[in-house]
């Protein structure tokens, strides 16, 4: 699947309302922006995870919901969530 800015925020915004138990309408765009970063695991690498050296660029997604704020980067590739709970998720690749 290659994914678009929009269809990433549409991934990630499912996702937390499912992790969270909440409705999507529950969730807020707090902000999206396109990024660069380190390697092939856009900064987010699972525990034991090695990837690729090289610049990743995606977006750097930030939602908001119950008071709190999560950090999902994406590219055409793939989404992740950094920290939840403090761990790393890979969502979709």
């Amino acid at each position: 699947m290659s994914f678009s800015q929009e269809s990433a925020v549409k991934r990630a915004k499912t996702d937390l309302a499912h992790r969270l138990g909440i409705a999507e309408n529950d969730i807020q765009l707090a902000s999206v922006a396109e990024k660069d970063f380190p390697n092939a695991s856009l900064g987010v690498p699972m525990k034991g995870e090695m990837s690729m050296q090289m610049i990743s660029s995606g977006w750097q997604i930030e939602l908001a919901a119950n008071g709190k704020n999560y950090e999902y980067r994406a590219d055409k590739y793939q989404i992740r969530l950094r920290d939840f709970k403090g761990k790393n998720y890979i969502i979709e690749s």
